[in-house]
Formats: C-alpha cells, structure tokens, sequence
C-alpha cells in the first residue's frame, strides 16, 4: 500500500509539473490579490498590520477553491478514476495520496511566500510565526474538505459554482480562528486557543474526509 501510495503520489506531483502555467497560477492569484489591496485600501503600516491576517487568509483560501476543481477532472475524463475505485486497495488511501498532491503543489508554495508577503503588509515577526503555524494546520484541511466537494461535483461539466457552495460554508470556521490567531499574536494577547481548534480541524478532516470522498467518488460514477 505505501509504494502504491508512493506511485500515485509521483505520478501526480509529474503531471503537475508538466503543466507550469496552471501550476503557478494559484500562487499568482495568491500573490496578486494580497499585493494589490495596500492600493485598494490604504498604505498606512497601522492599517495593513490590522487587515493583514484576513487578507492573506482570502487569499489563500480563494486560490485554494479555484485550483480544487482539477483534483480529480482528469482522471474522470481519461478513466483513470473508474481505475482506482475498481482497484483493490482502498480508494480512501488513493484518495489521500491525490489530495497530498494538490496540496504540495498548491498550498505548500503559497505557504512559503506568505512570510514574504507578511513583511509586505506590515506583520510583525510574531505575527508572522503564527501566520505560518495556522497556514501549516490550516491549509491541508482546505484541500481535504475540498476533495469532498469536488468528488460530489466531478461528473458535472461546470461545477466550479456548485463546488463553492458546498465547501465555502465548511472553510468558515476554519477562517475565523485562523486569522483570530495571527491577530492575537500581533496584538500580544494569547493565540493557544485557535490553534489548537485548526488542529482539531486538521485531524479530524484527515480521518474522515477521505473516506467521505471515496464514498462521493463512487457515487458520482454510479
């Protein structure tokens, strides 16, 4: 099972690479949404310190829902998919391998800018910390709960805007004490709290999400 899970994990992370426009194109999103609202707002140190954890976190969280859609497109046009659920190795464990996959090649390089990005808005060294802390415990939860979504929405031709309507309300919570945290760290006031509530996110949506999804993938293709 781990050179299976090894397999498809490479086999992912290759296809990825072989396609470098969409491959930067949530990092750009990422990058281009969080510099430009010093402009749209204001420039002022003070302001961008206050509004710098919610901006950062948007945007992470909207590049992340727009490159969900391709998690398993793919693989359901070429039949790769019908492929997995018909293996016998359970589907929850190649649905995790692909769902390590989008995260390594969406969230992780957005994850390694946002510290470049924090000094931009003015965040403090602390700030910055818990920033990648809760982006750390944060962002695998978003392509867990995501891969739900889009296993329920993959045999449609446009279920981009179905997709968002089943997964934003989910991303919620999660957005909340995310930015909670960074704030009360900026603020010097204890962030312990939230991040142990993301972790509990992190793990529970690592137990259940991907069986939730192979569940949904077998439904879509039934």
């Amino acid at each position: 099972m781990i050179q299976v899970f090894g397999a498809l994990l490479r086999r992912d992370l290759l296809l990825a690479f072989r396609h470098r426009g969409e491959l930067l194109n949530p990092l750009l999103f990422f990058s281009l949404v969080v510099t430009l609202f010093p402009l749209g707002v204001s420039p002022e140190p003070s302001v961008l310190k206050t509004m710098a954890p919610g901006v950062i976190w948007i945007a992470v969280l909207l590049a992340g829902l727009f490159s969900l859609e391709g998690l398993f497109r793919s693989d359901f046009e070429d039949g790769t998919l019908e492929q997995m659920v018909l293996s016998p190795f359970p589907l929850a464990w190649l649905v995790l391998a692909k769902v390590l996959a989008h995260w390594i090649v969406t969230a992780l390089p957005m994850l390694l800018l946002a510290p470049l990005l924090g000094l931009f808005l003015a965040l403090p060294s602390e700030g910055i910390r818990v920033l990648e802390w809760t982006l750390l415990a944060g962002t695998p939860f978003l392509s867990l709960v995501g891969s739900v979504g889009v296993a329920l929405t993959v045999g449609l031709r446009r279920g981009g805007m179905l997709l968002t309507l089943i997964v934003m309300p989910l991303y919620v919570p999660l957005l909340i004490f995310a930015t909670q945290a960074v704030t009360s760290a900026v603020a010097g006031l204890p962030y312990d709290g939230a991040l142990d509530f993301l972790m509990a996110l992190f793990f529970l949506s690592l137990t259940l999400a991907p069986f939730a999804t192979a569940s949904a993938l077998r439904i879509s293709l039934s």
